[in-house]
């Protein structure tokens, strides 16, 4: 839990409300702001009730089973007089039974929704977005890194991107509508951890990795523990515009399937769909547009701001992040890390750098994380 009550300038909320309860990071929110002894009251919002495990984890908080786009969420938010509102249900994907009309509707039309219960709620005063870095696309013509006024170099492909830049824009609509109302959005960068099944992860830890020939990605990752930290920092405290939410540096694409023990198979974009459906299985199927345009390019953030004005460090590296989630798998590596330490040591001597400084860097997954666990309920 975020030490303290308040960052500066913040107010400790007293009624906070989250959507997206049943997922996890809506109910790993929800369950660490009840441990807060300085909120009254926590509202958890999803219309699917959360496992029997999460339930139990969530404590005192009260579950509410309500679709966002209809009016039961006014109702709610009034009759609780709710002043702070934490919106994390946005899909990601299509549901299973659903199409892409489904998926929008349920994104952008229920974000409109709730918006506008906010608005029209006296006792609302802050209003936290957890959005994703997704809305800057991935191109070749990137910058190194994006700063919070930049956008995508082109149109984003998928639809989750697309949907959160909507949503975005509905969220800052109404906070110059109704000014008294705090403001947050937090792009988070792709999460990846012990406990969550992450993109990322999962691809990286295939036994035969496909990529594109000419290629390599640059990850900018977040540990989801450092991801639930964020939104409750931004939750309790003070969060008034946009923040990317990222761990400090970047991991290549081929050094995280190396540290991964995988094969790296470089392929011509053509045939990256249907090879690699062979290589990866019928997961490679389900990878969303704006996922693959990411084991492509990558991307980078500029957590400047996350620090100087939301007052936020992360604990993991993007580079730590990523060895835990490995040492959580387990996986069986078909090559040995000793080969991948002599390997990056040995290049860094013929290209003239510092060996001691890459040695170190080379053993991150080796060191012991003190104080730091999985995703505590």
């Amino acid at each position: 839990m975020v030490e303290g009550d308040n960052t500066s300038g913040g107010t400790a909320p007293r009624v906070v409300l989250v959507t997206g309860a049943s997922r996890f990071l809506g109910g790993y929110l929800v369950t660490r702001l009840a441990q807060n002894p300085s909120i009254e009251r926590v509202i958890a919002v999803d219309a699917v009730s959360p496992s029997k495990d999460m339930m139990r984890r969530m404590g005192r908080a009260e579950f509410v089973r309500a679709d966002i786009r209809n009016p039961l969420i006014g109702k709610v938010i009034r009759n609780a007089e709710v002043d702070t509102v934490v919106h994390a249900s946005t899909l990601q994907k299509a549901p299973k039974a659903g199409s892409r009309a489904a998926m929008k509707d349920m994104n952008v039309i229920g974000a409109m929704q709730l918006f506008a219960v906010c608005q029209k709620a006296p006792t609302v005063r802050k209003v936290v977005l957890r959005s994703a870095s997704v809305v800057y696309g991935c191109s070749a013509k990137d910058p190194a890194q994006f700063t919070e006024e930049m956008s995508a170099r082109r149109r984003p492909p998928g639809g989750y991107a697309r949907d959160s830049l909507e949503i975005e824009g509905y969220l800052r609509g109404m906070g110059r509508r109704r000014p008294d109302i705090s403001v947050g959005i937090l792009r988070l960068a792709p999460l990846i951890g012990p406990q969550l099944t992450a993109t990322v992860g999962h691809y990286v830890t295939a036994p035969l990795v496909p990529t594109i020939v000419g290629r390599n990605a640059r990850l900018q990752l977040l540990h989801v523990e450092d991801g639930l930290a964020a939104l409750e920092k931004a939750t309790i405290g003070h969060a008034s515009g946009t923040y990317n939410i990222a761990g400090d540096g970047v991991v290549m694409m081929s050094q995280a399937i190396r540290r991964a023990g995988r094969v790296e198979v470089p392929m011509p974009l053509a045939l990256f769909r249907s090879v690699g459906s062979a290589l990866v299985g019928s997961s490679m199927r389900l990878y969303t547009d704006e996922q693959l345009e990411y084991f492509r390019f990558g991307c980078g953030l500029d957590t400047t701001r996350m620090r100087s004005e939301l007052g936020f460090e992360p604990r993991w590296t993007t580079m730590q992040a990523l060895d835990d989630f490995m040492r959580a798998m387990q996986t069986r590596r078909i090559i040995k890390s000793e080969w991948i330490d002599r390997a990056e040591n040995a290049l860094t001597t013929i290209l003239g750098g510092d060996t001691a400084e890459a040695s170190a860097s080379a053993d991150v997954m080796h060191m012991p994380l003190s104080g730091r666990s999985a995703v505590k309920g």
